[in-house]
């Protein structure tokens, strides 16, 4: 690609993908309703399809004041790490045959990166608003990134071997004309998304700003558009994990038919879908029960599965 196409690309990525978020939560929203027997949101524009549009609007000029004492260089800082390493991270991200910004060699890696960026921007937006009950969040954010990162990257390593490289085309290429690993790779696949709704800090993973006791965690002091650049951050960060999860076990965009960047945007859908009903599904764990899953059963399965998944690929080449 020509660094004037990589210009256009970038951008229309971008915008599509800031147009994506904001639609997410009004589909959000209605599944949730439907979930829940009631409406959701239903009084702007048709079936409430602009409410996202209102409500980014209603961010952009609410009053965003930062808390006396609070450490204002921290507190303006961490909204925009909550976002932006997401945005890159779609940088490395194959929607298609050669429709990729940067293909790199390690793209998987990249985009592990950018996902444990996120802590990064919970632990300094906790500290910059000097309030009890974010810290407590803050902390929280940083004890389960430690936890759930301790098998994300192992359940992945499976995929990685069987196709041979870190480069997102490969690994999609490798499941063409045979099983998508998400057959081959079934425990791997779940423990990664089990770790991929922990760094996206969604229910019922998202202890570190659990209303029912820290008010809203490390959030709590922010409104406007930094409350906001958060949610973004948020959103994107599902679209990314289901991204991932795409081309690691449900064959990137291979699919009949159609072309493959829909098919790829048909599984991130399905993906992000789930995400949304396991929201209105499932209760919050106690924080004790999440850290010990993640240690004592988590970690040690995503090692057996790496173990056995190295000989199989050793005894093949063998």
């Amino acid at each position: 690609m020509s660094v004037l196409l990589i210009a256009l690309f970038s951008v229309v990525l971008l915008l599509a993908l800031l147009g994506a978020a904001g639609v997410f939560t009004w589909g959000e929203r209605r599944l949730l309703g439907f979930l829940q027997e009631r409406l959701g949101p239903n009084r702007v524009g048709p079936f409430g399809f602009l409410q996202w549009v209102a409500d980014t609007l209603k961010l952009l000029t609410k009053e965003d004041a930062p808390p006396a004492g609070a450490d204002l260089a921290a507190y303006r800082l961490a909204p925009a790490l909550a976002a932006f390493p997401m945005l890159a991270g779609f940088g490395v991200v194959a929607f298609a045959p050669r429709l990729v910004i940067s293909d790199l060699d390690v793209g998987v890696l990249f985009v592990m990166g950018m996902l444990a960026l996120t802590v990064w921007a919970l632990v300094l937006g906790a500290w910059g608003s000097r309030n009890r009950y974010a810290m407590l969040g803050g902390l929280r954010a940083a004890a389960q990134m430690l936890a759930y990162e301790s098998f994300l990257g192992l359940s992945l390593m499976g995929c990685v071997l069987l196709a041979g490289s870190f480069r997102m085309g490969d690994i999609v290429a490798a499941q063409e004309g045979g099983l998508w690993f998400i057959l081959i790779q079934p425990l791997g696949a779940a423990l990664f998304f089990l770790a991929g709704l922990a760094a996206a800090h969604r229910l019922p993973f998202d202890l570190q700003e659990s209303e029912q006791d820290l008010v809203a965690g490390f959030m709590t002091e922010y409104s406007g558009m930094s409350f906001a650049l958060f949610f973004l951050g948020e959103y994107l960060a599902i679209l990314l994990v289901a991204a991932l999860f795409t081309t690691l076990f449900l064959g990137g965009w291979a699919g009949p038919i159609l072309p493959g960047p829909i098919w790829f945007g048909l599984k991130v859908a399905a993906i992000s879908v789930v995400f949304v009903w396991l929201r209105a599904a499932l209760p919050r764990p106690r924080y004790d029960q999440l850290i010990s899953f993640a240690w004592k059963v988590a970690l040690p399965l995503a090692l057996l599965n790496l173990l056995v998944t190295a000989w199989i690929a050793v005894g093949r080449a063998a």
